[in-house]
């Protein structure tokens, strides 16, 4: 990500390293409808020495930031992938490491991922992606080469088959799962690096975000991108989350707005949903699709209503 919306951040975040001053909030949240859900501490990685599985139990620490984070789709094991070159997993129930840290990163993790099956976890770090066996924790094949930058962002299809993948060259990429080779050539359109992919629930369709400050939509069946980008925001977009019935996208980005948007005809729906005062990192539907959850630098987590477009 590039540095232009750091003088928005606060002074803590914004001397951190790029990207990673995005991941240096130290918290415990509870959630109350109606009201924005304040984060009690912005910390640098050095002054959080413990990775906090919920308040007040720690495990062994990332020895660096913490960059993203994953459920197992049973709920019973968390990934965390950290610029300490490591992804862990972790142990929902009693809040300890499962194992030794999985290796084999030579430089930051941005994004972890688990199939649909739980069997197998996909990180995005170094121009590379790599598969891990979750139950063995041992790393699948050899990591496949051609990117030229940073992997951002990677995501399953829902029918675990397919990742797909937003990188640091501003490409799209598909790979097979099975046997863990790109399928087809890189999607190119955007202008700077893809921070986000997400597939529709049927698996039809994958949205990408941009720092180049649009949404795109494409055709997973034939690898072309569906309409013209969808504009609109002023920053860059750093996560995009469909709702569970596929209709509606949701993207949240630096210009400190979330957006909804119509699937169909790629318009939006409403305007811009405002109330964060810094840049906003993270959208996420709940199970029913009724609420939207937006978390933002500005140390609050807001919850919108999707149907009226108004905080919940």
């Amino acid at each position: 990500m590039s540095d232009r919306s750091a003088a928005h951040l606060p002074p803590a975040i914004r001397n951190l390293p790029t990207r990673t001053r995005l991941f240096a909030i130290g918290a415990a949240v509870a959630i109350t409808i109606g009201a924005p859900i304040a984060i009690p501490a912005m910390l640098a990685p050095a002054a959080h020495p413990g990775i906090a599985i919920s308040t007040g139990h720690t495990g062994p620490a990332h020895t660096d930031a913490v960059l993203s984070v994953a459920f197992s789709p049973d709920g019973k094991t968390l990934a965390s992938a950290g610029r300490d070159h490591t992804v862990r997993l972790w142990n929902v129930a009693t809040h300890r490491q499962i194992g030794s840290p999985l290796t084999g990163h030579t430089d930051e993790v941005w994004s972890v991922a688990f199939s649909p099956d739980g069997k197998t976890l996909a990180s995005g770090g170094e121009r590379t992606v790599r598969w891990w066996n979750v139950a063995t924790h041992r790393q699948i094949g050899s990591p496949p080469t051609g990117q030229n930058l940073g992997v951002d962002s990677v995501a399953f299809s829902p029918d675990g088959q397919t990742l797909a993948t937003g990188d640091g060259d501003g490409t799209v990429r598909w790979w097979d799962v099975a046997t863990h080779r790109q399928i087809g050539s890189p999607l190119t359109g955007h202008g700077d690096p893809v921070t986000s992919v997400a597939f529709s629930p049927d698996g039809q369709t994958l949205a990408s975000g941009s720092e180049d400050h649009t949404v795109r939509l494409w055709d997973v069946a034939t690898h072309r991108q569906i309409g013209s980008p969808l504009t609109g925001h002023s920053d860059t977009v750093d996560s995009v989350a469909f709702s569970p019935d596929g209709k509606t996208l949701a993207s949240g980005s630096y210009d400190h707005t979330v957006r909804l948007w119509d699937v169909a005809t790629h318009q939006h729906i409403g305007g811009p949903l405002t109330g964060h005062t810094l840049a906003v990192t993270s959208v996420a539907f709940s199970p029913n699709g009724k609420t939207l959850a937006s978390a933002s630098i500005d140390g609050t987590i807001r919850l919108w209503d999707v149907a009226t477009n108004k905080a919940g």
